[in-house]
């Protein structure tokens, strides 16, 4: 069968302030009502790209179309369009939406839970009616189908989500970064490649809850590059698979395994072994006020005695700096040596000064060694410290 032309891909970039706006209001009218941290889903910004509500820079420089690093069951870089893993929109009823315990109507409703009650408005689609809209999509770019592709695979992004929770604790900062990743799929998505949408969104949405979880996991990023996030993510459960079989986890075996070098392998295990402490824990209590560790560290910054002794040897040395230069007489190439190489900031190098006297650049490193030699014997004469440290 010939394949159908495959019309001009929009962007998000084409949707409306208005339609969009419209789409956003019922969710985010609900979450001011009943939560302040409840989850927005949808905001238009003045650049009329339809993007999250919370205030993020996205860089999508490691998350590219051909590859995504999902290091936790599969070490190596999965492709976008797999085969071997497909995700029914039938089976995102799997996860029920329903909060397990019922509250009433003066209780307070967790962010969860309020998000949970707002995206089940929202129906979800069948095979059929996601490759329709996905296709219509394509070809006329109308905001308020993307927006319909958005909100029916909301529920997934959920059920992902909390396959990490334990790595993560706050599930809504993880379900925020999934619905990023799900607008990337929707945004890149091509409906003509055989390709089930939520199988393809599930690689954008796990990208981007495991590069949330890696850059936030501590205050110092562990990792950045490809083979970082990897180790990351699978370095203990190799290390756990390798006790299990009665092999010695050593480094090399670790690094053979997940085709590292041994180098990686331990320095993200001694980034991994290392916990954060805070500067700000009491120590001490020293005549009612409380000392921090923060103010038991040593500062960096020099003292006023330190200062001003620097300042006052500076002067010193420039004196007899100037004092030694009369000894060299009106000659002026050691003169010029002796300003524009041994004590200038930027000095020149020793072809810039042969040229300039017509002599070799060896006979100007031998004058200069001579004029170095005299100068270290005259401040030795003239400084006695100098002559003890010299």
């Amino acid at each position: 069968m010939a394949r159908s032309k495959k019309p001009h891909q929009p962007t998000l970039n084409s949707l409306s302030k208005q339609d969009s706006s419209s789409l956003a209001s019922e969710q985010q009218t609900t979450f001011a009502r009943e939560s302040e941290r409840a989850l927005p889903l949808l905001k238009v910004m003045e650049s009329n790209e339809l993007i999250p509500t919370h205030q993020v820079s996205v860089d999508h420089s490691d998350l590219n179309e051909q590859e995504i690093l999902l290091a936790e069951n599969h070490p190596s870089h999965l492709s976008l369009t797999p085969e071997e893993e497909t995700v029914d929109e039938e089976k995102n009823d799997e996860f029920k939406l329903t909060p397990s315990k019922k509250t009433s109507a003066i209780e307070p409703l967790d962010p969860l839970t309020t998000y949970l009650r707002a995206i089940k408005r929202h129906p979800l689609l069948s095979a059929e009616e996601t490759q329709q809209l996905a296709t219509q999509w394509v070809k006329t770019g109308e905001p308020t189908i993307a927006a319909r592709l958005i909100t029916a695979n909301l529920r997934l992004v959920i059920k992902i989500a909390y396959e990490y929770r334990r790595a993560y604790k706050n599930i809504m900062d993880l379900i925020q970064e999934g619905n990023i990743g799900l607008m990337q799929a929707v945004k890149r998505y091509d409906p003509y490649r055989g390709v089930k949408l939520s199988s393809y969104a599930a690689w954008w949405i796990r990208a981007y809850i495991l590069r949330f979880i890696l850059n936030n996991w501590r205050l110092v990023k562990l990792g950045t590059t490809q083979t970082q996030r990897k180790l990351f993510f699978n370095l203990r459960k190799t290390r756990s698979e390798l006790m299990a079989r009665g092999i010695d986890p050593t480094d090399a075996e670790v690094a053979k395994r997940l085709s590292v070098s041994e180098n990686e392998v331990a320095e993200m295990d001694l980034r991994l072994a290392m916990s954060e402490k805070s500067l700000d824990v009491p120590v001490g209590n020293v005549e009612g006020r409380i000392i921090s560790k923060i103010d038991t560290l040593i500062s960096s910054e020099e003292g006023p005695e330190t200062s001003l002794a620097e300042g006052e040897m500076q002067a010193l040395l420039k004196e007899k700096f100037a004092e030694f230069r009369k000894t060299l007489g009106d000659r002026e190439k050691e003169l010029a040596i002796f300003d524009e190489r041994l004590i200038a900031d930027d000095p020149l190098t020793l072809q810039e000064l042969g040229d300039r006297f017509h002599i070799s650049r060896e006979r100007v490193r031998q004058v200069e060694q001579r004029i170095t030699k005299r100068l270290r014997e005259y401040l030795r004469n003239e400084l006695e410290d100098f002559a003890e440290t010299g």
